[in-house]
């Protein structure tokens, strides 16, 4: 989608970093921005995962209207 013009926000779980860091070495965009969240997000309950989701929202934001974290 970003070679499309179209802005993206990839997260991942903290416990993947070293996969993401891996992929986007190995698809040659080695400094592609991804952002990282606590793991799990599954079974944490709705208020943990809103945190979550709150505390990700301005590094979101700036990826999606100015492309870089």
């Amino acid at each position: 989608m970003e070679e499309q013009g179209l802005p993206t926000a990839t997260i991942i779980t903290d416990v993947f970093a070293n996969t993401g860091k891996a992929f986007t070495s190995l698809v040659g965009k080695p400094e592609f921005p991804f952002l990282l969240c606590p793991h799990p997000i599954t079974g944490i309950g709705q208020e943990d995962l809103e945190a979550r989701i709150r505390q990700l929202t301005p590094q979101v934001s700036r990826l999606l209207l100015e492309g870089r974290l």
